[in-house]
């Protein structure tokens, strides 16, 4: 136990027990009780000390009690049965109070206020019993007498004395050094005026507005002070035979004990009405404080908001809060606008169609019982400015509503939108603008297909007659032709035929783009696809100096989708590996299977493709820088076609390429059927 307590302890302890035998000893001639034994104070040990010192403690006190009882006249008996009941009281009150927690109590709420008054209650009935069983036991006094007596007193020791270890309200005085002289002076005036006259009406009960005054108005602490002081003079001149409680039993005929419930019952008044008030007033400050605080920080909050206007009315729509947002947003100062109504910041057209807009009748205050509605949050609403400029916020219109649920005021709050709705509406127009462009760029891009797919059906018929011919007089059809016409004939057949395939790409690639065509539901097997590509090729580089390979699997690879677009895939990769790998190259073209998904592979170690034009490969009609240096043939639409079938089975073409002369690999990863 800390230094501290143990130093209180054995003060309060001394206290209890000086005070014990004076109550007792001063007790008046021909009484059978203690007289107003100094019970707060033992609850008080008990709340001092920490739980596991109880026994000790208890122990204390019932030492304390016996001794001072005894020691003030009372038989051993009597004093034994006093003393256990003083104890086990003190020990049931500060349970009780506590709650059994093991630190000190609080006395500053309406909750602390019943813990408070119940347990000493308790205790002060126990104490009772105590007294009344003691007394039948012994025959010392009357039972009933005894009990009230002992009752009445314990419960004012303990309500006047508990406080004092209590966690209080925490509150300065708010009376002035002035007033807090003046109202102990009332208290040392009133007090003994009350008590000295002999024949004179009783007027004890002028003493309680000066407690109340000082409850109301002064720390708690000092409060209790003014009470304490006030209960030992009536007990000391009680005592000593002067005021309105000590003539009573000789005056009425009734028991000497009669006079000490008395002025315990008139303790128990002073503390009912100062304890109570001091708590009150200890809350009311709290909640103001809270209050002021909260209000503090929420203007804080508004004057901070610049950016928004937060607008307050009365329940008339009178402003009575403009804050700096709303000054800057509508360039009113807070004078031109407080106690106006808020009609004005709108002009008669902008209510007129914010009515039509909600659907209510054209009244400024139909408008405004519509935009409370929930739901209506964040709505438009056009504001007009001091210098007249209409400029359109987004407002959130909200009631003020008290504790009856009457609309006390209304509070707005509102941001100036209107450049984002001006820049909104250009996006929209640029946006359905662009729309417009990127439609007529598809009508354009479809007439183009379409020309060029007819075209190229037209130029395809008589392309491949002239081929025909060309081939009969090549084979001498027409005539033995001589050495330069057969070159001729060839030249001629070697370009026809070049340029049918452009228009096989360019049909193709109409097809694709059109979806022209439509996934087959049939499987095939890529392997098969692979060779026959490979062979269709092989007179390319027949007459060549090529290291041509192809690695296939042994088992088939089935694969859902267009036999002849796949094969048009490798004819593409592997005719291009063909073209720009010069003599003495290498390509390899190999099929293999990696999961569910078949991987075929073109490799060559030809000119490969510049770094800086990798990205544009895929593009049409792209051929690289060195594809034209060194005239190689070619339309730039084969590799774009490639991707698009690609893509329309399920699969990806990727690509890598190293320069100078480090080749190019193309892997092409298609769904395989599982």
């Amino acid at each position: 136990m800390p230094t501290s307590w143990v130093t209180r302890l054995w003060l309060v302890a001394a206290l209890m027990a000086v005070f014990g035998f004076i109550t007792v000893w001063g007790a008046p001639e021909g009484g059978r009780v203690t007289g107003m034994w100094p019970a707060g104070l033992a609850t008080g040990c008990l709340l001092l000390a920490r739980r596991r010192h109880t026994r000790a403690i208890i122990a204390g006190i019932l030492a304390v009690a016996f001794l001072t009882i005894w020691l003030g006249g009372r038989p051993a008996e009597v004093a034994m049965g006093f003393a256990l009941g003083s104890a086990v009281e003190a020990l049931v009150v500060s349970r009780l109070f506590t709650d059994g927690v093991d630190e000190k109590p609080s006395l500053r709420s309406d909750d602390d206020l019943r813990s408070y008054f119940g347990s000493v209650a308790a205790g002060g009935l126990l104490a009772a019993g105590a007294g009344f069983v003691t007394s039948a036991a012994t025959g010392w006094g009357t039972p009933g007498l005894v009990a009230a007596s002992i009752g009445t007193a314990h419960i004012a020791s303990n309500l006047s004395l508990i406080p004092f270890f209590c966690r209080l309200p925490n509150q300065e005085s708010v009376a002035s050094p002035g007033e807090r002289v003046l109202q102990w002076l009332t208290i040392l005036v009133v007090t003994p005026a009350v008590f000295l006259p002999q024949d004179f009406p009783s007027v004890v009960f002028a003493a309680i507005p000066v407690l109340a005054w000082g409850a109301l108005r002064i720390s708690p602490r000092e409060s209790l002070g003014q009470l304490v002081a006030v209960l030992g003079f009536a007990i000391i001149m009680t005592t000593a035979g002067l005021g309105p409680f000590a003539d009573v039993p000789a005056r009425y005929g009734l028991p000497v004990d009669s006079r000490g419930v008395l002025l315990a019952s008139y303790a128990i008044t002073c503390v009912s009405i100062v304890v109570p008030l001091m708590i009150r007033v200890g809350e009311q400050i709290a909640t103001a404080r809270e209050a002021a605080a909260e209000r503090d920080k929420v203007q804080r909050i508004v004057d901070g908001a610049t950016g928004v206007a937060i607008i307050g009315a009365d329940r008339d729509g009178r402003v009575t809060l403009f804050n700096p947002g709303a000054r800057l947003l509508l360039g009113y100062d807070v004078d031109d606008v407080v106690g106006r109504s808020t009609r004005m910041f709108h002009a008669r057209t902008a209510i007129r169609d914010k009515a039509v807009e909600l659907g209510v009748e054209d009244d400024f205050m139909a408008v405004v019982r519509e935009l409370v509605r929930p739901g209506r949050a964040g709505t438009h609403m056009r504001f007009l400015r001091k210098d007249g400029v209409e400029r359109t916020h987004t407002i959130t219109l909200s009631q003020i509503i008290d504790d009856r649920g009457r609309t006390t005021g209304y509070v707005s709050t509102s941001e100036d939108v209107t450049d984002q709705l001006t820049a909104r509406r250009a996006l929209e127009e640029a946006l359905a603008a662009e729309r417009e462009a990127v439609d007529r760029l598809r009508e354009v891009d479809a007439v183009k297909d379409a020309f060029v797919s007819s075209v190229s059906h037209e130029l395809r018929t008589p392309m491949t007659s002239i081929l025909g011919y060309l081939e009969m007089l090549g084979e001498g059809a027409y005539g033995e032709l001589s050495d330069g016409q057969v070159n001729a004939v060839r030249r001629v057949s070697e370009n026809t035929t070049r340029l049918l395939g452009l228009i096989d790409d360019l049909l193709t690639l109409s097809r694709v783009d059109s979806d022209g065509f439509v996934h087959s539901d049939r499987i095939f097997d890529l392997t098969e696809a692979v060779r026959e590509s490979y062979e269709v090729v092989a007179p390319g580089w027949s007459a060549r100096d090529l290291d041509v390979r192809l690695t296939l699997p042994d088992e088939p690879v089935p694969l859902l989708g267009e036999r002849d677009m796949i094969e048009r895939v490798v004819l593409n990769l592997l005719s291009n590996a063909v073209k720009f790998t010069p003599d003495g190259g290498a390509i390899r073209l190999s099929l293999g299977v990696d999961g569910d998904e078949a991987e075929i592979v073109v490799s060559d170690n030809g000119i490969g493709v510049p770094a800086q034009e990798q990205d544009r490969l895929f593009t049409r009609f792209f051929r690289s820088t060195l594809a034209q240096k060194q005239a190689i043939p070619g339309s730039g639409l084969g590799l774009s076609i490639t991707r698009a079938i690609v893509e329309q089975h399920g699969g990806r073409i990727d690509f890598t390429s190293s320069q100078p002369d480090g080749g190019t690999t193309f892997r092409v990863r298609l769904p395989v059927v599982t």
